[in-house]
């Protein structure tokens, strides 16, 4: 078992901070690659586990730059795509109709209809969370990322209702949400917050993670409740963009994967009134090309587990629970969309913690298969799925081979 502790030194993962290189890496460039066709499948790939080999199967192609999904009782999967739209796949087909009710997204870059979390009660109200970016005001323009409710019933979306609208901020730079509900039952979600001191400003509701009830208020007990010039929604700070967000079912500890500047990807476990140090303190480069910060580290500043260099461009953050492939129960999964900060590239990274919660190795799976990956999920049946990031994006599932 992984330990897991109430009290972690600033200081934490410095050791696991080391610049790793081999499979997860490859010379900078400029420009992007053509990302290959995918095929029909099924594909049987060794790992790196001793006895684990694993089988990769199309469950559906067509989707268009999907961003999450939720797997329903009965079977049925909803998918979310970032232009703004929820399908569902029923037994392996994609209905070509996208469910009516979702609601109206700015869709750029990052930005649009994003993550979706059943309530824990979803079998008997019916109840989803979506998260979106919202445009408050197209001249000039200004948006800001939403969490809405509202109840999948029959085959469509019914009393939809936006139940946060986090700080707003101008143009068209994206911003990612994911959401997740914990065993306490109540709601994480993220915010981003790519440009600017807003992760900073405890004001301020982006770049942070926030802790709230069902209807989308403040949870109680939040780090920072009543506390002058904190909102209250806060639980920890000093975050860029987290695409990925899931509990760790051996420790119960929450987890992120968050997108640096220009390498300086980050996996972090997320800790109640926590600064996770952005824009101050990264691994990464600025885009024009120096270091985001002289050091990586300061006083005050809780570090990542693991971080990324050159950068993978992590998507989504998942913990592998099932019986068919024990040996990956201590493992995170992100995906990733570069290989080596090369555009255009992609794999799934599996990362090895052993029972004390230290990394001891890390594997690039689905590298064959050269697709984007944008999310990946623990499903029914002992299986991963994941979605990869095209026009024409799939939803596979990974189960072992034998």
């Amino acid at each position: 078992m992984m330990t897991s502790g109430t009290a972690r030194p600033a200081m934490r993962g410095l050791a696991a901070a080391v610049l790793l290189a081999g499979a997860l890496s490859a010379p900078a460039q400029r420009g992007a690659l053509p990302v290959p066709p995918l095929g029909d499948g099924p594909w049987e790939f060794p790992t790196a586990e001793r006895g684990l080999d694993i089988r990769v199967s199309v469950v559906t192609k067509g989707l268009f730059h999907p961003w999450d999904m939720a797997f329903l009782p009965g079977g049925d999967i909803l998918v979310t795509e970032r232009r703004g739209q929820l399908r569902i796949v029923r037994n392996g087909v994609l209905d070509p109709d996208p469910i009516p009710g979702a609601p109206v997204v700015h869709a750029v870059r990052l930005s649009g209809l994003m993550d979706i979390e059943l309530h824990p009660d979803f079998e008997n109200n019916r109840t989803v969370y979506l998260t979106y970016t919202k445009n408050l005001n197209p001249e000039p323009l200004e948006v800001a990322t939403t969490l809405a409710r509202g109840r999948f019933v029959d085959g469509r979306l019914e009393d939809v209702e936006d139940i946060l609208v986090a700080d707003s901020w101008p143009g068209n730079g994206g911003s990612a949400s994911r959401i997740v509900f914990g065993d306490d039952g109540y709601l994480y979600m993220t915010t981003g917050a790519s440009n600017g001191n807003a992760a900073q400003d405890p004001s301020n509701l982006r770049g942070k993670v926030l802790r709230l009830t069902e209807d989308g208020d403040p949870a109680p007990g939040n780090p920072f409740e009543g506390r002058a010039g904190y909102a209250p929604e806060v639980y920890s700070m000093g975050h860029r963009n987290t695409l990925g967000l899931a509990f760790n079912p051996v420790t119960g500890e929450l987890w992120n994967s968050e997108m640096g500047p220009n390498g300086g990807d980050e996996v972090n476990i997320i800790d109640a009134g926590a600064n996770y140090g952005w824009p101050d303190i990264s691994f990464g480069r600025s885009y024009d090309g120096p270091f985001q910060s002289a050091l990586p580290w300061r006083e005050g500043v809780t570090l990542p587990v693991a971080h990324f260099v050159p950068g993978i461009s992590p998507s989504g953050l998942a913990f592998y629970t099932g019986e068919g492939m024990p040996q990956w129960n201590t493992s995170a999964f992100i995906g990733a969309l570069r290989v080596g900060q090369v555009q255009g590239t992609g794999h799934l990274v599996r990362i090895f913690f052993d029972e004390n919660g230290n990394e001891r190795r890390r594997e690039a799976l689905l590298t064959q298969l050269g697709q984007r990956i944008r999310d990946v999920k623990d499903g029914p049946g002992g299986n991963l799925y994941v979605l990869t990031e095209e026009d024409d994006a799939a939803l596979l599932r990974i189960e072992p081979a034998d």
